[in-house]
C-alpha cells in the first residue's frame, strides 16, 4: 500500500493512523506533493459539527459529499500509475472538499443561520 493510499484509507477510517500534519514536506516514502499538502489543509477545514448546531438536509448532504469525495480519492489513488495521477487525485479531492464546504456554508447563510467569522485587527485598530 502506498503512502497516498494509506492516507486515503485513514481519511475513510479504514486504518487506525494519525494523519500527518500539513507542514510535512517529506516522509519515509519520499516528498509529499504540494497538492497533497493543500488537500490536508482543506481536510482540516471540514466542518466538524453543523453550523449553528442545526442538523438539517444541508448538513446531511454535506456529510454525503465528504464521504463521496473520500471514496473517490481512495479509488483514484488505487488506480494511479504515476506521480501526476496522484497529484491530480489529491487536487480533485481538495477541490471537492472546498466546494462542499462552500456550498454548505452558502445554503446555511441563505437560511439565516450565523456563520462564524474571525477578524484580526492590526495594532492601529484597522
Amino acid at each position: 500500500m502506498t503512502r497516498s493510499t494509506f492516507l486515503a484509507a485513514a481519511l475513510l477510517g479504514l486504518a487506525p493512523a494519525a494523519l500527518p500534519t500539513a507542514g510535512l514536506a517529506q516522509t519515509a516514502e519520499g516528498p509529499v506533493s504540494y497538492e497533497e499538502q493543500l488537500a490536508q489543509v482543506e481536510d482540516q477545514l471540514v466542518y466538524q459539527a453543523p453550523i449553528a448546531g442545526v442538523e438539517n438536509d444541508y448538513w446531511f448532504n454535506y456529510q454525503t459529499d465528504l464521504a463521496e469525495a473520500r471514496k473517490e480519492l481512495t479509488k483514484d489513488l488505487r488506480r494511479s500509475s504515476d506521480a501526476e495521477d496522484n497529484r491530480d487525485a489529491w487536487d480533485e479531492y481538495r477541490a471537492e472538499l472546498a466546494d462542499a464546504r462552500g456550498d454548505y456554508a452558502k445554503e446555511m447563510a441563505e437560511k439565516g443561520y450565523p456563520i462564524g467569522q474571525v477578524r484580526v485587527l492590526a495594532k492601529n485598530g484597522r
